[in-house]
């Protein structure tokens, strides 16, 4: 009798064992968001789910999915998260500094977490002072540091598998492989344009004012060489820092000077590419000393100054010598000091 109600009790145990589900709950909070009323959940074109994030930013959905990594865009922002068929998953983030703040909890939170840390753990070791004074040794220290806080990194998130693992791995070492790339670049450019040479010079570039003007009328004054071209995302988006720079710096020994390298390859024309340059400069209300260069990407002083990317900034001292032919953009701090340091502000 015994044996038979230990059997049944067994029974009644398994009968009421909950089935796994075959969808994912995933909810959360938004903050600060007035840019959208939905939170997309997608891979490319294979699987896509809207979810309504509610006026307080909350939301809450399921969906059923394969396991696998897929991205999340609320408004502009972007990020990812790792989901599997019965995960009871949330996240919460700030949309004003959405990378940073966004957390994640519940089933999967350690490989999510790890994700979004991994990414921004570059910024740790390849620092704003790395990019604006890049050298040899001083890029070889980051790397090995970089490599060290990702191991450090891993071990702090003990439900992370195998997979997210390797990937970790493969994605830090392409990071290094292309931050040493591109700063190798800026360090060999600074050892062949070092501080103290003579600057390449420009000579009767238009003047958006009338006449032209050449790097020689402005000796005795800082420079700083604003390269651009309307078309530019990176470069207009400095526009309103640059403004900023050149209001604070108003009355000082030194001079902002914009070169436009505007050319036919995108405008159709050069008059085309010219109309457009001026256009843009009366609409957007640009001071300092907007110029537009003689001959675009094929002028003397961008190639003398191996431009191949733009917006560059270039600095140049009093004397008509280098100071920086890569100095820190108008966004970055690290500007405001330099200017700060050379005028003895």
């Amino acid at each position: 009798m015994k044996r038979i109600l230990v059997i049944l009790c067994a029974l009644s145990i398994i009968g009421c064992q909950e089935e796994p589900k075959d969808y994912v709950t995933l909810s959360g909070k938004i903050l600060n968001s007035h840019e959208s009323k939905t939170l997309k959940v997608y891979i490319d074109k294979e699987f896509e789910k809207v979810i309504t994030v509610n006026e307080d930013g909350t939301f809450s959905d399921t969906l059923k999915v394969a396991d696998g990594d897929y991205s999340i865009k609320h408004g502009d922002e972007f990020g990812s998260i790792y989901l599997k068929n019965g995960f009871d998953s949330s996240f919460e983030v700030d949309y004003s500094d959405f990378d940073k703040t966004l957390t994640y909890k519940g089933d999967g939170s350690d490989i999510n977490n790890y994700v979004i840390q991994s990414y921004l753990l570059s910024d740790t070791y390849f620092t704003d002072d790395l990019f604006a004074n890049p050298n040899a040794e001083s890029l070889d220290k980051a790397v090995s540091e970089y490599k060290t806080g990702y191991q450090k990194l891993e071990s702090n998130y003990k439900g992370l598998d195998s997979l997210h693992k390797a990937n970790g791995a493969t994605n830090m070492e392409g990071t290094i492989t292309s931050l040493k790339k591109y700063l190798a670049g800026k360090i060999a450019l600074r050892e062949s344009l070092p501080e103290g040479a003579a600057s390449p010079t420009f000579e009767n570039y238009i003047n958006f004012n009338g006449g032209t003007t050449s790097l020689s009328d402005l000796k005795g004054k800082y420079v700083y060489v604003d390269i651009w071209a309307t078309w530019c995302g990176p470069c207009k988006r400095e526009i309103p820092s640059l403004k900023k720079v050149e209001e604070q710096f108003h009355g000082k020994n030194i001079e902002f000077v914009s070169i436009s390298v505007d050319d036919e390859r995108r405008s159709g024309t050069k008059e085309k590419a010219f109309e457009s340059w001026k256009t843009m400069v009366k609409d957007k209300e640009l001071g300092g000393i907007q110029l537009f260069s003689d001959n675009a990407w094929q002028s003397d002083f961008v190639k003398n100054y191996k431009v191949n990317g733009i917006p560059r900034f270039i600095l140049i001292d009093p004397n008509g010598n280098i100071v920086s032919p890569d100095a820190p953009r108008p966004s970055n701090p690290k500007l405001v000091e330099l200017l700060e340091e050379k005028l003895s502000i």
